[in-house]
Formats: C-alpha cells, sequence, structure tokens
C-alpha cells in the first residue's frame, strides 16, 4: 500500500507514541520462562540466538542438551568452548535409534540432575534446557517435578525449554511462549539432507 508523505509520517508518529507508552509502563525485570514450541525448525536455533546475547553481556549460561548427545552439534563445540558457558549434552540420540525406555529415563534423569543444579544455583542468568519438551512427552521425567524447580527458581534466572510437543501446563507456566510453524522444509519437499551451519 503506498501512502502520500504526510499519511506516512501520521503513522509513524502514532507507532512512536504508542511504543514509547508501552516501554514506560514497563518498569521492573524478572526471570523469564520462555518455551520454544511447534513443529517448524529453529527452536533450538531461537534459543541458541539468546545464549549468544547471555554471553556478550559477560553473564554465566548454562545449557542442558537433552536427547542430542550423541549427535554431532557445531553449537556445543562453539558455546562450550565460551568462557562463562557451561554446556552438557544427555542422551544416546533420537528414541527410535535407543530403543530402550529405561535407559532413555536413566539418561533424562542425569539430564535434569544436571539442569537442577544450574537452575538452583542461582548462578547462571539463563539456563537452557535443549529438547526437553520431547523428554516430557515420552514421560521420561515427571512433569510435577520440572515445573516446581522452574517456578521455584532465583528472580534473575531466565530458563528456555526447547522442543515439539510442549505440555499445556508448561505453556500456562511460561511468561514467553512461541509456536514454530512449518510452512515448507527442504528435507521433506525436496530431499535434501541436513547440512551443516544450518541443522547442525
Amino acid at each position: 500500500m503506498k501512502t502520500d508523505p504526510e499519511s506516512h509520517q501520521r503513522m509513524t508518529q502514532r507507532r512512536r507514541e504508542g511504543h514509547e507508552k508501552k516501554q514506560a509502563a514497563a518498569t521492573h525485570e524478572k526471570g523469564l520462562l520462555i518455551v520454544n514450541t511447534g513443529n517448524g525448525k529453529g527452536k533450538s536455533t531461537a534459543a541458541f540466538g539468546m545464549a549468544v546475547r547471555v554471553l556478550g553481556h559477560g553473564m554465566k549460561l548454562g545449557v542442558v542438551q537433552f536427547i542430542k548427545g550423541a549427535l554431532h552439534t557445531a553449537e556445543r563445540d562453539f558455546l562450550g568452548s565460551v568462557a562463562h558457558c557451561d554446556f552438557v549434552t544427555m542422551g544416546e540420540g533420537y528414541t527410535w535409534n535407543t530403543q530402550d525406555r529405561e535407559r532413555d529415563i536413566a539418561t533424562a534423569r542425569k539430564g535434569w540432575d544436571e539442569a537442577k543444579r544450574m537452575i538452583e544455583s542461582g548462578e547462571y542468568v539463563m539456563v537452557i534446557l535443549d529438547e526437553l519438551n520431547t523428554v516430557l512427552k515420552y514421560d521420561y521425567l515427571p512433569l510435577d517435578e520440572v515445573l516446581g524447580v522452574v517456578n521455584a527458581r532465583a528472580p534473575h534466572v531466565h530458563v528456555v525449554i526447547t522442543g515439539r510437543h510442549a505440555p499445556d501446563a508448561l505453556l500456562e507456566a511460561a511468561d514467553l511462549v512461541t509456536e514454530m510453524r512449518l510452512v515448507k522444509h527442504p528435507y521433506r519437499e525436496q530431499g535434501v539432507k541436513a547440512q551443516k551451519g544450518v541443522e547442525f
């Protein structure tokens, strides 16, 4: 839609005033519970974008990567080598690879013990729990226990949880929820394999 210069100026002035009003009303800070879910690509990628911001501010970051432990990821190599970042991977790959529920539960518990330690310590400004939603979907961990720890965190601690199929109770508890919607994917439509720098 094309507008004349005066209409454009009035429109942008209204937008600026609205933005300034919202900024003036937002007066406090708090640690957020952030959930990235949905069938689309980008849930972990968005979380690691925030990881870069946290580290860029010189703040401490904790990451527990569930499920993907057996898979090589560049984010683990890179972030794990950065000061102020503790990066832990747990898991032996996707559930269809292990095919052993008891082993998957035990591995999830080890990962959760690390995540719980990070959250409860209060030392980390952000703790990313990558693919925790998948763990919760398969009942490898009790949802009530996870919510209890997350809800009792120190006021300054942000927790970011990723993965498909986020449970309703987690969505209800969250401060920020983003659902990634699949529109097109080169793997599905074109048979393009996962590629370095894009998927891992």
